[in-house]
């Protein structure tokens, strides 16, 4: 079975899906959905399209420089089959796939860490120019008046002792 790649997108198109586009010089053009192949005939640029792949490298939103993608492209070739080799390239599949994972986690946090610091910031800033609607106006003369200073009395201990005998 031959997984292609869909040339607008980039995402995969399995057997007996998609649209399949031949040029007069016999390049061959393949789609993996009608939304795809539209916009190539508009000729719209994959780059400038949001929901593409091309866009998303170019704007840094997905990781292109991974080195565990060599080995999907290694994998892709036909070799003989072997059992011993099978075996070991389930186990380094499973093995990429974690990697894979774990560094696409962090790819993500390291994105989000300036968005979480900038969003804090323009909570601030919006707080500070409408604290006028979560105090009241003059809240802070009457403030002053409604608390009262504290005070620290000590107290002997026996009369501690004497408190706690009669509560008992």
């Amino acid at each position: 079975m031959r997984l292609e790649k869909c040339w607008f997108c980039s995402s995969t198109v399995y057997p007996g899906h998609g649209i399949q586009f031949v040029r007069n010089d016999a390049k061959i053009f393949r789609f993996c959905r009608s939304k795809c192949h539209k916009n190539f005939k508009m000729k719209r640029n994959p780059r400038k399209v949001k929901w593409t792949k091309a866009y998303r490298k170019l704007h840094g939103k997905d990781m292109t420089k991974d080195s565990t993608f060599e080995f999907e492209r290694k994998r892709n070739r036909p070799e003989r089959y072997d059992r011993n080799l099978v075996e070991n390239t389930l186990k380094a599949i499973k093995k990429i796939d974690k990697i894979r994972t774990d560094r696409g986690i962090a790819f993500i946090d390291n994105r989000q860490k300036g968005k979480k610091g900038k969003e804090s910031k323009e909570a601030a800033k919006e707080l500070e120019q409408s604290i006028h609607m979560v105090r009241a106006p003059g809240a802070k003369e009457k403030e002053g008046s409604l608390t009262l200073p504290k005070i620290r009395v000590k107290v002997p201990q026996q009369q501690t002792e004497e408190n706690h005998a009669m509560e008992e």
